[in-house]
């Protein structure tokens, strides 16, 4: 598929329209992030890949070209600590 030229608001959600370039996805390997917090909970998020655009001009500290993913609705799984599940007694209370 051809990279198609378009307009975006840069920055997002509310920047000036700037130029860009939506690059095809050509491969994409979704991984789960893991995320552990203070409380005992862990929390892993898995996005979903939808594309990619280019903003034209606009670069990095090391000189490559700024991209924006495009993502679906990330997939999140929390996996707490048995006193903050609903409906258990509060820590410390037997």
């Amino acid at each position: 598929m051809l990279e198609k030229k378009i307009k975006i608001n840069f920055p997002p959600p509310a920047g000036p329209l700037v130029d860009a370039t939506d690059v095809p996805v050509k491969e994409s390997t979704e991984r789960w992030t893991e995320i552990v917090l203070e409380d005992g909970s862990t929390i892993r998020i898995k996005p979903t890949i939808l594309g990619a655009v280019r903003v034209e001009g606009q670069y990095d500290q090391e000189g490559n070209p700024m991209y924006l993913v495009k993502s679906s609705l990330n997939s999140v799984v929390a996996n707490c600590p048995a006193h903050l599940r609903k409906g258990a007694a509060p820590k410390g209370v037997n």
